[in-house]
């Protein structure tokens, strides 16, 4: 069994070769997208084990996501498919000012028809961390119950669990109910990583060690945040009912593509250094580092490094003081 079991939505990636609206595009180059897959790449790439949980449609792009995971040493033993629903896929603009225009097709896709009948055909055995993202439970009331029977199992087994929001408000109903399932899921897990926006709409707090403290007062052991410009923050409370805190700052962008997929190559940088016994200081260092590096890449997580790269990049590049 591999060290990280995942699960989340795969979506094909369709990026404008061209400047303007989508509509007036021609051409699109291919890549893979999907906030899950993006963390599953980000920590195969840094040499560990992780093992994908999903649902494709049966037909080409479902083919294109399977051979995609293979070809990055991701298991695809629990990446099933179904004739009944089709792989999603999104559509992307190319822009010099702003986020690029976005479209999705994730509607009644393959991903959001997972049931928990297909958590019951995943082995933990010898797994050691369960990593979640917020929009498997977001997409539909099954890939809720997916996401809650995906915990309980990983309690059984005692993993650790850690867990993203990744809020996409487009996909829930209302933004109550996104607020309050989402916290629901966040309350049961180990380790929770927002990002600052993140924090503020979940958490109703505006500073960091607020927001930290509002999970860890309902049991959630460490709190890290992604403070973007102004790099990250963790708090951990210990076994003794202690606290103990760890900033790092961001590492300097020398070349803005593309902040997509930057936010899960932090994450893959810290269940990573989970794996190697970082401390909190080097887990946000290397977190850091991995989101900058993504930030300078077209594809969603064709930036993402290998070791040597990762290593060479932290050596190399300067860090930016918190203003």
């Amino acid at each position: 069994m591999s060290e990280i079991i995942t699960a989340g939505e795969p979506l094909v990636l369709f990026i404008a070769d061209e400047k303007g609206p989508l509509h007036a595009v021609r051409h699109y180059t291919r890549y893979m997208a999907g906030a899950d897959v993006n963390v599953s790449v980000g920590v195969s790439r840094l040499g560990h084990t992780v093992s994908f949980l999903t649902q494709t449609g049966e037909d080409p792009f479902g083919v294109y996501v399977k051979n995609f995971l293979n070809n990055e040493n991701i298991d695809t033993t629990y990446v099933f498919s179904t004739p009944k629903y089709p792989t999603g896929f999104m559509l992307k603009g190319l822009s010099d000012i702003g986020d690029p225009e976005t479209v999705y097709f994730r509607k009644n896709s393959a991903a959001s028809k997972l049931t928990k009948e297909a958590v019951r055909q995943v082995d933990f055995s010898g797994a050691k961390i369960l990593h979640l993202g917020g929009i498997l439970a977001g997409l539909s009331e099954s890939g809720y119950e997916a996401t809650l029977a995906l915990i309980e199992k990983a309690r059984k087994y005692g993993l650790t669990i850690t867990f993203d929001p990744n809020l996409r408000p487009v996909i829930w109903e209302s933004e109550e109910k996104m607020i309050e399932r989402t916290n629901e899921i966040a309350c049961l897990c180990d380790i929770v990583m927002p990002n600052a926006k993140e924090a503020r709409i979940l958490t109703g707090q505006h500073v960091k060690e607020k927001m930290a403290d509002f999970y860890l007062s309902k049991g959630v052991r460490q709190v890290i945040i992604n403070l973007v410009e102004e790099g990250s923050y963790s708090k951990k409370k210990l076994e003794d009912g202690s606290f103990i805190e760890a900033a790092a700052p961001k590492y300097e962008v020398k070349h803005l593509v593309d902040r997509i997929g930057a936010g899960d190559g932090f994450v893959s940088g810290i269940l990573a250094g989970m794996l190697e016994q970082l401390d909190d200081q080097a887990l946000l260092m290397q977190g850091n580092a991995i989101c900058s590096i993504q930030m300078q890449s077209l594809g969603d997580n064709d930036g993402l490094p290998t070791r040597a790269a990762l290593d060479a990049f932290m050596k190399s590049v300067s860090l930016v003081s918190a203003r």
